[in-house]
């Protein structure tokens, strides 16, 4: 076989061509599900950033959705809840499922769907569990101005960065017990949530047909107690101890709740979370055969 003749020179420039091009592929904070190790401060961007006007509507309606969002959008959400409901102070607030930040943190793979998911699946995620309701056209305006909005709010931070304050602090699990969590519930939850968990114009049903589905995030005993022992009560936060916490979680948590038929197909490749309670399709031939 005859091969063409490179001089020394071009062999060595197209040696370092091909190493900076293999680097450049590798470079994690190219894909935001490959988060880098650079911390960034908490910063909520001001309304005064949104200078260019078809931008600025598109984002402010957005906003106007997700803090009035069964008003906005009545065919999509079927409870009482809204997406401010547990992003709190309107998705601003550090260390409170904050949606600052959570743009450039997708794609990215998530267990439960077993996939690489996009922020629209994510937000339809909220749609269909959270909100016991449709999800959006992805493709829509809807989507797009929530998009918008989410995307300013992370104004100036590098993909696949970790912010301070994001998400909520978690507590280490534990075993709740329900009877307690009535007598906690009665004391602490009631004057906001009623006496049924039926919701009140303070805040949303915590069971019942008007609540979260049981596909939801919130539905899962370790992620709620984590929620209430953070940030509940919202005048009060962090007066509950973590036992009590789990307590009142566990009575909840264990009260009717709308069903999620989809649930069975979570978490496709295994690892479903001990308090996920619910049964899924079984992801290996040996849980196949049982």
């Amino acid at each position: 076989m005859l091969f063409p003749r490179i001089r020394v020179g071009e062999a060595f420039i197209a040696a370092l061509l091909l190493v900076a091009f293999d680097q450049a592929l590798a470079r994690p904070h190219l894909v935001a599900g490959q988060a880098t190790k650079q911390r960034v401060p908490f910063r909520v961007p001001s309304d005064a950033e949104l200078r260019d006007s078809v931008y600025r509507a598109s984002a402010l309606r957005g906003r106007a959705i997700l803090l009035a969002t069964r008003d906005s959008l009545p065919r999509n959400v079927g409870n009482s809840l809204r997406c401010a409901s547990c992003h709190i102070d309107g998705g601003l607030r550090r260390d409170a499922m904050p949606w600052v930040g959570s743009y450039v943190r997708f794609p990215q793979y998530r267990p439960r769907s077993g996939k690489v998911d996009l922020i629209e699946d994510r937000i339809n995620d909220c749609f269909r569990r959270s909100m016991n309701g449709r999800a959006l056209d992805a493709t829509g305006r809807d989507m797009r101005d929530i998009v918008t909005y989410l995307a300013f709010l992370s104004s100036g931070i590098p993909v696949g960065a970790e912010m301070e304050g994001q998400g909520f602090p978690r507590l280490e699990a534990m075993k709740g017990d329900a009877g307690r969590g009535i007598a906690v519930f009665r004391s602490t939850c009631v004057r906001c949530h009623g006496a049924n968990g039926e919701g009140t114009q303070l805040a949303p049903a915590l069971w019942g047909r008007r609540s979260y589905n049981v596909g939801a995030g919130m539905a899962r005993i370790n992620t709620a107690a984590s929620f209430i022992h953070a940030l509940m009560p919202i005048d009060r936060a962090q007066i509950l101890t973590p036992q009590q916490a789990f307590d009142v979680a566990t009575y909840v948590n264990t009260r009717p709740r709308p069903d999620f038929p989809a649930k069975v197909r979570d978490w496709p490749r295994g690892g479903k979370p001990a308090d996920a309670d619910y049964h899924v399709l079984p992801t290996s031939p040996q849980e196949k055969s049982r």
